[in-house]
């Protein structure tokens, strides 16, 4: 019987994951709201700080490093303050960004939550503002990603894919991650938020209920999930269900009901995708089965939903879940 404990502790650390997709700047604009407005019925907020996290891709790599695993990112940002203080982000979570393109031709995509609150009082989030680059990847930038994916792929252990439809995730790129994973024989991983069917013939995924809901409707059954997995030509798909935990889906195998793991009303679901993948690719790179890396995800994603922000988990964090269900890895074991 796997030790999933012992699996984050001796085997994560060993692990190369290379992540290629999107990357997204978060930030958070925290203030104080201090009165009404003379010109308007608006409250005025004075700005208390901003800070700058990964957001996309560059939360999953992060993810994958405070996981304790070798994180290396390929990616674009342009070279405006977003993209530099994502990039300073980045290298402070010990994340590999040699492989990342920076580029004045690219708006850094940025993503700007609006925190308000009274004095003393908790600070709830009012506004979402997207600053999205409006530019396409264009054939240099597209082959110096192809080059960056190329060279950061020597001694990998797994591949993720993170798509946030901003065109790094193209076809080309794609094309290359498959081949690359088939001759390496090392899993890959699709994280897409609207175009999952353009991924087909990747190892496994890990769309969310709304995700495959676009695909099946609000009524899918398990059934048309393992219809949706043969399709995609995967060997599994993990769908994350929030409160309802996750569900898997494994060639030749029934289907796997994980309950969720921990409170059922979360504190934020901000960017737990990223690190649902993060955790699953890390367990597939260790050796574990689709079940035992499913649970381990479980936990990992059960953890991140109670933090405030775009949050990562810590290995310590993990295994602390992990150990206090002594039934985790004989719950896993009942799918094989």
């Amino acid at each position: 019987m796997t030790n999933l404990s012992d699996i984050v502790r001796a085997k994560f650390p060993q692990k190369k994951i290379v992540i290629v997709g999107d990357l997204v700047a978060d930030q958070f604009l925290y203030g104080t709201i201090a009165r009404v407005s003379r010109e308007a019925p608006v409250f005025i907020l004075r700005h208390d700080e901003t800070e700058t996290l990964a957001g996309g891709a560059a939360n999953a790599a992060v993810n994958v490093a405070s996981l304790g695993g070798k994180a290396v990112l390929i990616g674009v940002v342009g070279t405006d303050a977003d993209g530099a203080a994502l990039a300073e982000k980045l290298r402070a979570s010990k994340v590999d960004c040699r492989h990342i393109v920076s580029t004045d031709k690219y708006r850094t995509t940025t993503k700007v939550r609006v925190l308000a609150g009274q004095h003393y009082a908790p600070r709830q989030q009012v506004i979402r503002i997207d600053y999205e680059n409006a530019e396409k990847i264009d054939e240099e930038l597209n082959r110096q990603l192809k080059e960056n994916l190329f060279s950061a792929v020597v001694n990998a252990d797994a591949l993720i894919i993170s798509d946030y439809n901003y065109g790094v995730a193209n076809y080309e790129l794609t094309e290359i991650a498959k081949q690359v994973a088939k001759d390496r024989k090392i899993p890959l991983l699709v994280d897409s938020r609207f175009g999952l069917k353009s991924f087909r013939g990747a190892t496994t995924a890990t769309p969310n209920q709304e995700e495959v809901e676009q695909i099946l409707g609000a009524d899918y059954t398990e059934k048309d999930c393992i219809e949706l997995c043969d399709a995609l030509d995967y060997q599994s798909l993990l769908i994350t269900r929030g409160n309802l935990g996750m569900l898997l889906i494994e060639k030749n195998k029934t289907p796997l009901q994980l309950a969720a793991v921990g409170a059922k009303e979360p504190v934020d679901v901000t960017g737990a995708g990223d690190t649902v993948i993060a955790a699953y690719a890390l367990g597939l790179a260790s050796g574990l089965s689709f079940a035992e890396a499913a649970q381990t995800a479980n936990h990992a994603g059960g953890i991140v939903v109670m933090k405030k922000g775009t949050a990562s988990v810590a290995a310590d964090e993990l295994i602390a879940s992990l150990s206090k269900v002594p039934n985790a890895e004989r719950q896993a074991q009942t799918a094989l």
